[in-house]
């Protein structure tokens, strides 16, 4: 009986001395300055880096600030914009790279090889792609749209591109959901007499919503946070810079170029919150459509 405890004893310490690295360096570089940001959305930035305690002040002056407003209704937008057409095309993806094709392999690869690509030579591709005067797009269709300078456009020109970088992904990720279904499944349902369409909603579906609400929450996330892309499309001079400014670009133009670290620290406190109240939702809601079971 002593040994045996002793051993689930020294199991625990090795335990712990493993994941020791990973958790101290949440602790270090993610809670510490999390914390850090929390305490200076109520400060006041001074010089030399020092900060003074004033309150909600930040907070009022956010949320009075007509420009705030805006960039949070350009995230949510561009969330609502990129996050259920993107998962749509990236299961529609994996359910075409699942079945029998010729050169399938060769297929996965090409969908992920956004993924590994720099984000800023995709942001230079698509920028040239987008050009009004000598963009591909324009030159094919003999128009002369302003697709990263039109107000109404731009948004949407951005969510394209991050549409297309992530497609790949999460295809790969909701693949291999796919492929931990069983095929007696379709076989039971074929002689059912069951079509395809049956089949995807009935068993697809069901059986990779597990793997579907992992990719949703991550894409979620990621959209609520973007700032490279939109930082790299639109730049400042750009006459539509306030209808793509995002939480986090406004977080980078208020932190390191006005240089006010409280106010932009009280931004990146709202994007957290936010996601956070995102991310309960979903998995509130998800208790009504992932289906859990094997």
């Amino acid at each position: 009986m002593q040994k045996t405890s002793k051993l689930s004893r020294d199991g625990a310490v090795w335990g712990l001395l493993m994941v020791a690295p990973t958790i101290i360096g949440l602790l270090v570089l993610n809670m510490y300055p999390f914390l850090q940001a929390i305490y200076m959305s109520f400060s006041k930035s001074l010089p030399f880096g020092e900060f003074e305690f004033e309150g909600i002040e930040n907070y009022v002056e956010m949320f009075q600030n007509t420009e705030f407003w805006k960039a949070t209704g350009n995230t949510i937008l561009f969330c609502v914009l990129t996050v259920p057409l993107g998962i749509f095309l990236a299961l529609l993806v994996a359910v075409l790279l699942n079945s029998k094709i010729r050169g399938r392999t060769g297929f996965r690869a090409i969908f992920f090889l956004p993924m590994v690509v720099a984000p800023a030579a995709v942001a230079m591709v698509w920028k040239w792609i987008f050009n009004t005067q000598y963009g591909i797009l324009n030159t094919l269709f003999g128009a002369n749209v302003g697709w990263l300078t039109d107000p109404h456009v731009v948004l949407f020109s951005c969510a394209a591109v991050q549409i297309w970088s992530n497609i790949g992904y999460d295809a790969v990720l909701l693949l291999a959901g796919l492929q931990n279904v069983s095929p007696t499944l379709y076989e039971a349902a074929d002689l059912d007499g069951a079509s395809k369409v049956r089949q995807f909603f009935s068993i697809t579906l069901p059986m990779v919503s597990p793997t579907l609400f992992v990719v949703m929450i991550m894409r979620l996330m990621s959209s609520l946070k973007v700032f490279d892309l939109v930082y790299m499309m639109v730049d400042d001079a750009n006459p539509a810079l306030s209808d793509a400014q995002t939480l986090m670009s406004l977080f980078y133009r208020e932190s390191f170029i006005a240089g006010d670290k409280g106010y932009a620290s009280a931004i990146v406190v709202w994007t957290v919150l936010l996601i956070g109240v995102v991310t309960v939702i979903q998995f509130i809601g998800q208790k009504k459509w992932v289906n859990y079971e094997v």
